[in-house]
């Protein structure tokens, strides 16, 4: 399959919920979701040549949590490095949760 601006596919709320309950069962404890505003999104996206971006697992050894890391992708499906413009330290569930929502799992 290759990398495009519409990689990706749909999934439904109950195979979302599913996916989550699944993951906190076998990661009890783990970082649930993690939350980047709109504003850093759009830094990546905005960038010449971006289609789209790739989230990387990372693991955060100071805080001792996952810590996922955005990178914009060029047309080639190269990470765009040279522009330097990559994100982490998100807003991660827990503690900072969804009162209500699609991915809450309390």
């Amino acid at each position: 399959m290759g990398l495009n601006e519409n990689s990706g596919g749909l999934i439904t709320e109950a195979k979302a919920r599913e996916l989550i309950s699944d993951f906190d069962k076998r990661f009890p404890g783990e970082v649930v979701s993690s939350f980047i505003g709109a504003a850093n999104v759009n830094n990546i996206l905005e960038q010449d040549d971006c289609i789209g971006l790739r989230i990387y697992n990372g693991y955060d050894e100071h805080d001792q949590k996952i810590s996922l890391v955005l990178v914009g992708v060029d047309q080639a499906g190269r990470d765009m490095l040279s522009s330097a413009i990559i994100y982490d330290k998100m807003v991660t569930c827990p503690p900072t949760c969804p009162i209500e929502g699609l991915l809450s799992i309390n």
